[in-house]
């Protein structure tokens, strides 16, 4: 759960690609385009479909759910679960138990959390523009991150961005152990009215809820 949480995001070693030590205009001209746009809201939401492939065992899970970012809280509701972090605490409540778990919020260097994933490419990467081809009617623009620091436990993130509405449509990040985590961003609204509430845990909304305080 802590790698669907990373947003963000196998097969092969990075010593196999061939990338710049200098990151591509045409790549940076794309990503500045995609910040400032995210930087001028406040606050959004998206529904997103994860597909997680085991290189391992050649198993996929796909599941879907929907992102609620404001600053630095967010929420994640999936079908049997909801992860929700006020940038303090982080609540993990799993529906079919009636159980929440609560936990101090302590991300690290190797975490990519939900509200990085459209600024993610700002700090520690290397970036290269791919391709520009037409999917279902838009324009998306392919673009490979590869982080500075290969101690990293992902290799590669390949995003693909809308080029018209500045966006990101799609993250694959790529792990070292074989794994690949697809994260497809749909229905994306921008400023939804989402109080500071809306990113805490309220336990008299669930009676007879069991909570596990890990703090």
């Amino acid at each position: 759960m802590k790698k669907i949480i990373a947003v963000i995001i196998v097969l092969i070693s990075i010593q196999q690609f061939s990338f710049a030590q200098q990151n591509d205009a045409k790549a940076t001209e794309i990503l500045k385009g995609v910040s400032a746009k995210y930087k001028t809201y406040k606050s959004v939401q998206g529904d997103f479909n994860i597909v997680v492939e085991n290189g391992k065992n050649n198993t996929k899970d796909v599941q879907t759910g929907t992102l609620f970012v404001k600053g630095e809280k967010y929420k994640v509701a999936l079908k049997n679960q909801e992860i929700t972090s006020d940038n303090v605490t982080i609540w993990t409540y799993l529906k079919d138990a009636n159980e929440v778990q609560i936990n101090t919020y302590e991300p690290d260097d190797n975490t990519i959390t939900p509200s990085q994933i459209f600024t993610i490419y700002e700090k520690n990467f290397l970036y290269a523009f791919i391709e520009e081809k037409t999917v279902n009617g838009k324009v998306l623009q392919y673009i490979e991150l590869t982080p500075i620091d290969k101690t990293k436990p992902f290799f590669k993130i390949k995003l693909a961005i809308d080029k018209v509405a500045k966006a990101v449509q799609s993250a694959i990040v790529f792990d070292k152990n074989g794994n690949r985590y697809t994260y497809e961003i749909k229905n994306f609204i921008a400023n939804p009215n989402l109080a500071d509430t809306f990113f805490t845990f309220d336990n008299k909304a669930h009676p007879g809820i069991e909570v596990v305080d890990l703090r």
